[in-house]
């Protein structure tokens, strides 16, 4: 007897599943630094701890965050100069003797945090000392090697104590980047969903309306990011946790890096060390925008407004390398799917770099 006209009823049943990693307490606020013993003892955490900071981040807080620390646990710091390879590698050979992390600093402290935490399978706490960039709640870090910034997988910190005293006490033009970086998510949404419409890649509806809320609540409070602000960094670190937490959401890094973050990867490699991760994302914002028939100069008013540069003349970039980094993007991570892919040509990014310092 063939078993071919057995019929066999399966109960249809939902099988997605998907895990989720978010920040657990998130403290913003003034002089809120003084709350991380307490966040450290709410988490149990352990008894030993490592804090992770740079030359110049320990005086403006590292430093206190070590003592503070110190009354209930075992702690020592490592001083990052960078983050590269092999910086990891020896953070890591130290961390295993400790119970958790404390990346104390800029984007680059906080994302060898991040890198250290996910390679040792440990916790970490961000304590970031300036607004640059989305990376202090995301669950994405950023690491410059040769051939440029790669992208890679990370825990998201178990906390964030963001100070908003220590914050808006840095220099400006890092919390201008921070800015830019989040209005930057408006083009990143509209690339991947130009990538759902065309290639059929996956989209999380709900990490992208976060995401573009995000950007808005910044631009329409713009006028609150002028030097020294405290309201403006408490405004900017919650949009920066926002976006970190969208990309927890969508388990990428997707629904804030777009052509725009393409165009930032391209100048790293062509002229590296010029312009700020943000201010470079903001600049290339305004770009794809206007590839995307959107309001590219309402971007680039927001911008301006935020003391952000929106030319590669203000990043100290002639018009010829960001021409250049046009035409490379769609070579930074081609299994990512952007308007830059659609075959811009050479007369095109020419257009669209000069179109940049138009009145």
């Amino acid at each position: 007897m063939s078993a071919d006209s057995i019929k066999v009823l399966k109960t249809p049943r939902f099988d997605k599943s998907k895990w989720l990693q978010m920040p657990r307490d998130v403290l913003i606020g003034h002089g809120i630094i003084e709350q991380l013993p307490k966040v450290c003892e709410d988490l149990h955490l352990g008894k030993s701890a490592l804090v992770i900071s740079g030359k110049n981040t320990i005086k403006a807080a590292g430093g206190h965050a070590r003592d503070l620390l110190g009354e209930k646990y075992d702690v020592d710091v490592f001083l990052a100069d960078n983050i590269s390879v092999p910086t990891i590698e020896k953070v890591e050979k130290i961390a295993h003797d400790f119970d958790f992390l404390v990346g104390v600093g800029g984007g680059k402290v906080i994302d060898l945090a991040k890198v250290v935490s996910y390679n040792t399978d440990s916790q970490f706490i961000s304590v970031p000392t300036a607004a640059s960039h989305d990376g202090i709640a995301s669950s994405r870090a950023s690491v410059p090697t040769e051939n440029g910034s790669v992208s890679l997988d990370a825990h998201p910190p178990h906390a964030v104590v963001a100070d908003t005293e220590i914050i808006a006490r840095a220099p400006h033009r890092l919390m201008a980047s921070g800015c830019a970086d989040v209005i930057s998510n408006y083009t990143a949404i509209l690339d991947w969903e130009l990538s759902h419409r065309i290639k059929g890649e996956p989209i999380s509806e709900y990490a992208a309306a976060l995401s573009r809320m995000t950007a808005e609540i910044l631009v329409k409070n713009s006028s609150f990011m002028y030097p020294g602000s405290e309201e403006g960094a408490w405004m900017v670190i919650k949009a920066l946790v926002s976006s970190g937490v969208a990309m927890s959401i969508a388990g990428s890094s997707r629904p804030a890096s777009g052509g725009e973050h393409k165009f930032s990867h391209a100048l790293d490699v062509i002229a590296p060390n010029k312009g700020l991760h943000g201010e470079q994302c903001g600049i290339g914002s305004i770009m794809t925008m206007y590839l995307h028939g959107g309001d590219w100069r309402g971007i680039r008013k927001s911008l301006k407004d935020i003391g952000a540069p929106t030319t590669p003349a203000e990043i100290g970039i002639d018009d010829e390398t960001a021409v250049k980094a046009m035409l490379m993007a769609k070579n930074i991570r081609p299994e990512r799917f952007t308007i830059l892919d659609m075959g811009l040509e050479d007369k095109c990014a020419r257009k669209l770099v000069k179109m940049l310092y138009m009145k």
